[in-house]
């Protein structure tokens, strides 16, 4: 059995420590609170970007944003930058590698702990910075206009992405979301025969901008929810550990008691063996 003195120490180790995943757990919830205030969706931008496509015959429309030239693939995996997460970033890893395992192709890491986990398993990737708050809306152009460029290229055709989603504050999901080949959802309902509307641009450039346009608010919207995400994860781990640090503490306390009792009965022993003895003489 560990010194009573060690014990001690442990004691007040992990009355420290608890103390300090507490406070992690309140930063954890007021940065949520706040990025959740200012989090916004702009679904009613993307809603009118795709009702555009209500007024284009896209079946006549050759741009392989619509109609995949190849069976090359992208696929994005939104990572974070920090741990505590409960193995989130990997669960995100492991469902971009499973899309690849369908279809081939090209592996984008946005995040750090990303990066490490695709250096681990020796696959090949292409590395973006982690998402910061105050620059997520440069990032998400930036990370567009890079998946555009090559898409146009030819370098692939199809192109997902791998997020961690919240469902509630204490709940995370990993979300996948197709990207190209880009079908409107008014598209499906798309009523047959030719659209009289006057164009001015090409109907692949028209489609072009749309989808461009549609993207980069979509990963923008991808990008905040990542982030709230990674806080809610961060905020679920930080209380399972302060659970198990509770469980240790009292096992803990156990030994200290129990090594505290056994110290008093040694002396009292002694002391009683020494009364015996100086007592007989």
């Amino acid at each position: 059995m560990k010194a009573l003195s060690v014990i001690k120490k442990d004691m007040v180790f992990n009355k420290h420590l608890s103390s300090l995943i507490e406070t992690l757990k309140i930063i954890a919830v007021s940065q949520y609170k706040s990025l959740e205030q200012r989090i916004s969706t702009y679904e009613n931008l993307l809603l009118v970007a795709e009702s555009f496509f209500e007024f284009i015959d896209i079946k006549n429309v050759d741009h392989l944003f619509l109609n995949p030239r190849n069976k090359k693939q992208a696929v994005i995996a939104v990572t974070t930058d920090v741990g505590f997460l409960g193995g989130l970033n990997a669960k995100v890893i492991a469902a971009a590698m499973a899309e690849l395992e369908e279809i081939s192709g090209k592996l984008i890491v946005i995040g750090e702990r990303g990066k490490n986990y695709a250096n681990e398993i020796g696959v090949p990737f292409v590395a973006f910075g982690g998402i910061a708050d105050d620059a997520r809306y440069g990032q998400a152009m930036q990370l567009r206009d890079y998946v555009i460029s090559e898409a146009l290229k030819g370098s692939f055709n199809y192109l997902k992405v791998v997020y961690p989603r919240p469902v509630t504050f204490t709940m995370q999901t990993v979300e996948r979301v197709s990207f190209l080949p880009f079908v409107p959802p008014a598209a499906k309902n798309q009523p047959a025969g030719i659209f009289d509307i006057i164009l001015e641009s090409r109907l692949a450039d028209i489609v072009e901008y749309l989808v461009g346009i549609w993207m980069g608010q979509k990963l923008y919207e991808i990008f905040g929810l990542s982030r709230l995400a990674e806080f809610s994860a961060r905020y679920v781990h930080l209380e399972e550990c302060s659970q198990k640090l509770k469980d240790i503490d009292k096992k803990t306390q156990l030994l200290y008691f129990r090594a505290r009792h056994e110290i008093i009965d040694r002396n009292m022993r002694e002391l009683f063996a020494a009364r015996a003895i100086f007592g007989g003489m």
